[in-house]
């Protein structure tokens, strides 16, 4: 019983640190992806016409 318990833990440990590891590549493809589209919008902001 004590070994399926250890063998769980460490599969569900092993998978949070892998969640962890993409969602911070993520976040900061995220955060990239923002930062220029946010500075193509300033360059283009004299281009816009109301």
């Amino acid at each position: 019983m004590g070994e399926k318990t250890y063998s769980v833990m460490k599969q569900t440990g092993g998978l949070s640190i892998a969640l962890g590891v993409l969602m911070i590549v993520f976040g900061i493809a995220v955060g990239v992806l923002t930062i220029v589209n946010g500075g193509r919008l300033l360059k283009k902001k004299s281009d816009i016409l109301f």
